[in-house]
């Protein structure tokens, strides 16, 4: 069990001029849960990494640090070893080809006895729930199966601190639950501390001892047991973007429009890539004769458990990938544009027609700064300048990122990157709006009032007749705001109405 003291503890980020976090003054004894809250960018995935030691003097994460913070009475990056984090983006924590060889990649650092290493890989593999065997490929994986595979990976390191920053953001019901399980488990059987950064608040109070609120630049704003700070605060921590249980959001959203088929889905399969080495597995069909139509006007969503074929089949629809069998086919006045099949429009042609944010939000940024970011857009579909500068003010400001305009797009948080790769797919407005923007996993890390606001911004898109495709697991969002309900999985795919429809 570890012990966590904060005093005066500030930091800044390098090539920032405010503070993420500054004046904490914190502490957690060994053993306790604890649910760190706070608006998008209140700083809560900076505190984990400094708790990870990833933020001294000699971390990972540069920048500029004030006052103190120990684990164990000694500077957090003197004692790695005996934490264990599972951050936003599994794929910054995948290091090894084979899904077995990474879970033991901590131990094997750590100095394990090798024969005590393989049965850790296998009970941790197990206990997260992982589909496949020890020799799957990690390039193979959905990102709910990394985010499980980084879990396993954290658990067999056997760590006295346990950070999670949204262990369950990517994770189907059935997996979340199944995640919560295992970490009561081991905060019961180990005794280990526990600090969780989680959106699904309603669904971890039960976990956790203790609340700790921050706020975006300072420090602790609220602190106690989740019966305290929600009967106490929870009015105030609603109207700063907190999940407050009992708080969901309500947007104003106008009906969906509808209109005329825009693309379809004719016969569509797809396959796994082959996994790695000579005794690596087959191709797989994650996809087997899909037939979809998406029509204009309309939100449609993509839902099943991990590695389901979500992302898949929206890639295919975007017309990102060429499918095995099958076709993606243009219709109505997407077919106007070009008449082939999707995967065999130029890529600057589909980029006009066809808008994607892609799961992993750097995949797609390509300048230096948050105000750039925006503008690169307005600028190739020929705006005005005037009018160009204006677009990207307003986005600014919807979508809270006006005090990060001049920052690099990949010093952001998990959930700041989020809406800014959401609004540089709406950057051109309404008026030159793809009539198709397919989306994977849009709400990702975003507090109540960004997740407002990007709900707002797609309905304004919808209303203006494009198709909006989303991946998600947001059972929110589908629904506020989902017209069709498309259910991935086992290969088959079967469509149904949303809430809305």
């Amino acid at each position: 069990m570890a012990d966590i003291r904060l005093s005066g503890w500030g930091w800044r980020h390098a090539g920032r001029s405010a503070h993420a976090l500054r004046g904490v003054d914190l502490r957690i004894d060994t053993g306790e849960r604890v649910l760190l809250l706070g608006a998008s960018g209140a700083g809560k995935s900076t505190l984990l990494h400094a708790l990870a030691g990833l933020t001294g003097p000699d971390g990972a994460i540069s920048g500029h640090q004030e006052g103190t913070l120990l684990v164990d009475g000694r500077p957090a990056d003197r004692g790695r070893g005996l934490v264990g984090l599972v951050s936003q983006d599994p794929d910054s924590q995948l290091v090894m080809a084979r899904a077995g060889d990474d879970v033991a990649f901590g131990p094997e650092n750590l100095g394990v006895d090798p024969a005590r290493i393989w049965p850790r890989v296998a009970h941790a593999l197990d206990a997260v729930g992982f589909p496949y065997g020890q020799r799957h490929s990690t390039s193979a994986l959905s990102g709910g199966e990394k985010q499980r595979l980084v879990l396993a990976g954290a658990l067999a390191m056997r760590p006295r601190l346990l950070l999670l920053d949204e262990p369950t953001a990517n994770l189907d019901p059935e997996g979340a639950a199944l995640v919560r399980g295992v970490l009561q488990r081991v905060s019961a059987g180990t005794g280990a501390t526990l600090v969780l950064v989680e959106h699904r608040v309603a669904e971890v109070v039960d976990l956790v001892d203790r609340v700790v609120v921050l706020e975006p630049g300072g420090g602790v704003v609220a602190d106690g047991t989740p019966a305290e700070v929600f009967a106490r605060h929870g009015a105030e921590l609603a109207e700063r973007g907190v999940w407050v249980p009992g708080r969901d959001p309500e947007p104003s959203v106008a009906p969906a429009p509808g209109g005329v088929p825009v693309l379809a889905a004719e016969g569509v399969s797809a396959r796994t890539p082959a996994e790695l080495g000579v005794r690596g597995g087959g191709r797989r069909t994650v996809l087997e004769d899909v037939d979809l139509e998406v029509r204009s006007g309309t939100a449609t969503a993509l839902v099943g458990p991990n590695g389901s074929g979500k992302s898949t089949l929206l890639t295919l629809l975007a017309g990102l990938d060429r499918p095995h069998r099958g076709a993606v086919l243009p219709r109505g006045p997407l077919a106007g544009a070009d008449r082939r099949p999707l995967s065999r429009w130029p890529a600057r042609r589909l980029a006009r027609h066809v808008g994607t944010v892609f799961q992993h939000a750097e995949d797609q940024f390509v300048t230096a700064s948050v105000r750039e970011e925006l503008g690169f857009g307005p600028r190739r579909a020929g705006l005005p300048p005037a009018r160009a500068e204006a677009r990207v003010d307003e986005l600014l400001q919807r979508l809270r990122l006006e005090h990060l305009a001049d920052v690099h797009p990949y010093t952001l948080s998990g959930g700041e990157k989020r809406r800014l790769s959401v609004a540089t797919a709406l950057g051109s407005g309404p008026a030159n709006a793809p009539h198709v923007l397919a989306l994977d996993e849009p709400t990702f890390g975003q507090d109540t009032r960004t997740w407002s606001e990007l709900v707002d911004l797609l309905a304004a898109l919808r209303t203006g007749g494009s198709a909006v495709l989303m991946a998600t697991h947001d059972p929110l969002l589908q629904g506020r705001f989902t017209d069709t309900r498309v259910r991935v999985g086992g290969a088959d795919v079967h469509v149904g109405e949303g809430r809305r429809a």
